[in-house]
């Protein structure tokens, strides 16, 4: 009974945190106008949490180690909650900023650690079954965090989307002190590598930032993007450099010599960019050009999340009987190639019926991947590396999303541009359905009580704004596509992975 609590509590903890990653994505024109800021600064309330994560979860493992897993993840929980609080409570953008990154650092834990947590509350021949439910969170959390913000706002406050993890969090706390040991297997604890952690958070976060902000301030139009891409280069160049030598590494990287963790390590991050682009582009498309509430978007998401549990359990039991990983991660990623064709067929007529079919396909298709993913990953690897192999995997998820929203936004200024120019070469006054479109926009306002002149300008402005519309809608569909060839392009790595012949393929963590 104890397990059990222990294990959905910490599984409650990792989903807490999730959300919060794409939480606060419906509620920042109504933060901008509360707080009295632009949108583009509040923006950062993302930017913030998303360079803490990445900088703290590769380094999970090593602070886990240093301080005591029990202590870390309970100070990391109290610190998340605390700062939540106070995210609440800010009065101002700047402030709201600062507490977004620390809560973020105290979010770190919350997956890393909680993930080595629940598999080690599973016996070897189960391990499957708690990739099975750990992988709930990692699905659940980013695709209902929208539209759980989306309501919470709409009917109460920004702030409660923060306070909501409160009483979950200080849950959490308790039942960790009461229930939560140290690990079966100790690390060895070596010296700090404190230029390692000075390295990491320059590279990584310098990254993070030009990554979050490049589209918004034009990529290196703007000098301090430029400055920080350096810094980027830079500083991760001289971190892989720095961890390779030293003799106790904050991050191991030299647990990537395992040729399944570096090939897993990858599809991640493309399973990273699906993933979070996908929960990305689907509210936008359905709420700024089809017009629908954030709860009728969420109801679109609900069907999936539902079929994507029932796919995750069948993958644990099928990877328990003998399936190879490699099987199982081709045929999600499969269905997911057939998720961002059917959206690229969606037009601006498109109603809720024909998003749920696709949108099964990508939740059932991203369950598929996540359990033979972890499997595949921790392969090859000795159990005292298991926890670094596991930190490092879901720093690819993390940053493979970041990469992922930073690419699909830009990809969607450009080929809006783009079709926008190919439609006005339509547009012509020698076009006769123009003119007769034209003509009717005119006749309607003018009946609104417009003159002549105003009516002409009101009706060539509700033309463009058509133009607009329907180059937006191109080019989601064309970004959808562009998801689809990244994962195509990804299969061919499946060949390279290695498993031994006659045995059955490594449960995630099965050697703990």
């Amino acid at each position: 009974m104890k397990r059990t609590i222990l294990m959905i509590t910490v599984i409650a903890a990792a989903i807490m945190e999730l959300i919060d990653t794409s939480i606060v994505n419906v509620a920042l024109s109504y933060m901008s106008g509360n707080l009295g800021a632009t949108l583009e600064d509040t923006s950062w309330v993302i930017t913030a949490y998303a360079i803490a994560n990445v900088i703290i979860i590769p380094i999970t493992s090593f602070l886990s180690a240093r301080i005591g897993r029990r202590n870390y993840y309970i100070g990391s929980v109290i610190m998340f909650t605390v700062f939540s609080l106070l995210c609440g409570q800010a009065t101002n953008i700047w402030m709201l900023v600062i507490c977004r990154f620390f809560q973020g650092m105290g979010g770190g834990a919350l997956l890393s650690v909680s993930a080595a947590i629940v598999y080690e509350l599973f016996p070897r021949e189960k391990q499957n079954l708690a990739s099975a439910l750990f992988g709930v969170g990692i699905f659940v959390g980013p695709t209902i965090g929208p539209t759980l913000g989306g309501y919470i706002t709409e009917h109460y406050s920004w702030p409660w989307i923060f306070y909501i993890n409160v009483p979950i969090g200080i849950a959490v706390a308790v039942i960790c002190s009461r229930l939560l040991g140290e690990p079966v297997i100790k690390p060895v604890v070596g010296r700090i590598d404190w230029t390692g952690i000075l390295l990491l958070a320059a590279g990584v976060g310098s990254l993070q930032t030009v990554l979050e902000r490049g589209e918004t301030d034009d990529w290196f139009a703007a000098n301090y993007i430029v400055v920080l891409t350096a810094i980027a280069v830079i500083g991760l160049s001289l971190f892989v450099w720095w961890e390779l030598k030293v003799k106790s590494p904050v991050v191991n990287l030299r647990v990537l010599k395992s040729k399944n963790l570096s090939i897993a390590a990858a599809l991640t991050f493309v399973s990273g960019i699906g993933l979070f682009s996908s929960v990305y582009l689907t509210p936008v498309f359905a709420q700024r050009l089809l017009g629908f509430t954030p709860t009728a978007t969420g109801l679109l998401l609900l069907p999936g999340a539902v079929f994507a549990i029932g796919g995750l359990l069948i993958t644990a039991r099928l990877l328990q009987r003998g399936t190879p990983p490699v099987v199982m991660i081709t045929l999600g990623m499969f269905l997911f190639i057939v998720f961002t064709w059917k959206m690229s067929r969606l037009d601006l007529d498109a109603g809720s019926g024909d998003f749920y079919i696709p949108l099964i396909w990508r939740a059932v298709g991203i369950a598929i991947i996540t359990v033979p993913l972890s499997s595949l990953a921790i392969s090859g690897l000795e159990p005292k590396d298991m926890p670094q192999g596991t930190a490092l995997n879901n720093m690819m998820r993390q940053l493979g999303g970041s990469f992922g929203i930073a690419m699909v936004n830009t990809f969607l200024t450009r080929r809006g541009a783009v079709h926008r120019t190919d439609l006005l070469t339509h547009i012509t006054a020698g076009n006769p359905q123009v003119a007769e479109r034209l003509a009717g926009y005119t006749r309607y306002f003018i009946g609104k009580g417009s003159n002549s002149f105003d009516a002409q300008r009101q009706a060539l402005g509700l033309l463009d704004a058509g133009v607009v519309r329907q180059s937006s809608a191109l080019s989601f569909t064309d970004a959808y596509l562009l998801l689809g060839v990244i994962f195509l392009a990804g299969l061919p790595l499946l060949l390279l992975s290695s498993r031994k012949k006659g045995k059955k393929p490594v449960m995630a963590i099965a050697d703990h």
